[in-house]
């Protein structure tokens, strides 16, 4: 973190100390770490004690001064560290948070938000960026009023980007993390029906988003998906410059003559207003043309040339867990995880992807070269369209000519019913009640030169089925690069912590 002392962080946070005289506190500086978990502390390092429904981090402060935490955000004193004692921790963490990007005037902030895509672009653009300069974006999805703060807090003096990945459950939410971390840069990828469950409708998602251009600057820059309606309308709604990326004719950085190779992995010409290249990613899948897009505007809008920008993307590598993650295997099967979450959009995404891996093109008259699985699990958070959006996706495999589908769980199996009912299919499309049972399946069926796809929300245990099956090893526990705190896999509190809930 940008140095500050604790007298500093009192100020800026209102709290009181706790542990130590205003002399003392003065010159007590933080410069290490600030955590929510008392595992991560470090030197030098700050820990905010959270509480959570069944577990409470102030227990866990002489944790983080073992590790070299010098002293502790609280809601009460606690005398294992000098504290600082806020009414309210997540007031503490935002007004915090904002301190050190107000410290720091020559960083440029960048906030993405969308549907599908958040994690996938940041990752892109923070490879990038980070080619030319210091740069600091999330680990793994913390994209949510802890997780934005969290990121924030490992900005140093040298940085000079600042990706944060904004997500929301509700109208509000984005305007919130905005004023945490305010950008000069907003990346709107699309407006998709994750999660309309908890916000009722695609209309009110649009207005969610919006929130994130609405708080831009005169002297910013909205970079807007040109080939989503809801997107292309928030132009009206942004005092910024206005990009338009994507493959419609009137884009300012637009794709064009895009290809697939056999492993499904990208190319295309990108036509920008400081020239024209050709752009190979090493990522699987047609739908990281756009957000390769959205990075390429941002980075020449950060001064990067566009030489440098199609260099860095040709050599990016993914950087958070369980999207489109390829291995192969040593019997030639391929396993794509691509399961941390899913939506309907991520979910199509992921099919097309899986056909071109195959060798297909998608059509009952174009059957894949090699044998295409499609392993899917639920979809949540659809609300009232849940029957009928996962019927769509296994209609859609159909169409798409998947050699086999294996829907995992009660949520899910409208899926199957949707594959059985749209073609002649038997039992090319198959339900089983959970991942140990498609693991026997596919134990027993697989055979060389199979391409298995895993996708699903996180109920369905289809991540750790496909770690299973590529043999990586890593289904031993549960993820931890991208939540704050919880009580499945830290001490420190019982709040719900997870990312996914956000869109």
């Amino acid at each position: 973190m940008i140095p500050m002392s604790l007298a500093q962080i009192a100020e800026v946070t209102g709290g009181r100390l706790h542990g130590l005289d205003d002399h003392a506190a003065a010159s007590l500086v933080v410069d290490g770490p600030v955590v929510t978990d008392s595992r991560e502390a470090g030197p030098g390092g700050l820990y905010v004690a959270r509480v959570g429904e069944q577990l409470d981090g102030h227990q866990f402060v002489a944790s983080a001064a073992a590790l070299g935490a010098v002293a502790a955000m609280t809601t009460r004193p606690v005398d294992d560290l000098p504290c600082v004692v806020v009414d309210d921790i997540q007031e503490g963490l935002a007004s915090l948070a904002r301190a050190v990007v107000d410290r720091h005037p020559d960083l440029t902030v960048i906030g993405i938000t969308g549907s599908s895509g958040k994690t996938s672009t940041k990752d892109l653009l923070a490879s990038v960026l980070s080619s030319a300069a210091p740069t600091v974006a999330p680990v793994g999805s913390l994209n949510s009023e802890v997780g934005v703060p969290l990121t924030v807090f490992r900005v140093e003096p040298q940085t000079r980007f600042l990706v944060v990945e904004m997500g929301a459950r509700g109208v509000g939410h984005i305007a919130y993390l905005t004023r945490i971390a305010p950008p000069r840069i907003g990346i709107e990828l699309n407006v998709g029906s994750a999660h309309v469950g908890e916000f009722g409708s695609r209309e009110a998602i649009a207005v969610a988003k919006a929130e994130l251009v609405e708080a831009l600057p005169a002297t910013g820059l909205a970079v807007l998906n040109a080939d989503d309606a809801a997107v292309r309308a928030m132009a009206a709604k942004t005092v910024a410059r206005v990009l338009l990326v994507g493959s419609a004719a009137d884009a300012d950085v637009r794709a064009t003559q895009t290809t697939l190779d056999e492993s499904g992995r990208p190319t295309f010409r990108v036509t920008t207003p400081s020239g024209s290249a050709d752009v190979t990613l090493p990522l699987h899948g047609e739908h990281h043309v756009g957000n390769a897009l959205a990075v390429v505007a941002t980075a020449l809008e950060c001064g990067l040339a566009l030489p440098d920008i199609v260099a860095a993307l040709a050599t990016a590598t993914p950087a958070s867990r369980w999207r489109m993650e390829v291995t192969e295997r040593p019997d030639g099967v391929t396993v794509v995880n691509d399961a941390y979450n899913a939506n309907p959009d991520s979910m199509r995404a992921a099919l097309k992807a899986l056909v071109a891996m195959g060798g297909g093109r998608g059509g009952a008259d174009t059957a894949p070269s090699r044998r295409t699985w499609a392993v899917l699990g639920s979809m949540l958070e659809l609300g009232d369209d849940s029957t009928a959006e996962h019927d769509a996706i296994g209609r859609l495999a159909v169409r798409l000519n998947i050699s086999r589908l294996v829907v995992v769980g009660d949520t899910a199996r409208p899926m199957a019913s949707g594959a059985q009912h749209e073609g002649s299919w038997g039992d090319e499309a198959v339900w089983v009640p959970d991942a140990d049972a498609a693991y026997a399946l596919l134990a027993e069926e697989l055979r060389p030169g199979d391409v298995v796809l895993f996708k699903s929300s996180r109920d369905a245990g289809l991540r750790w089925l496909g770690d299973r099956l590529a043999g990586s090893g890593a289904a031993e526990g549960p993820d931890t690069s991208s939540a704050d705190d919880s009580t499945d896999n830290a001490p420190d509190n019982g709040a719900d912590n997870s990312e996914e809930g956000t869109t």
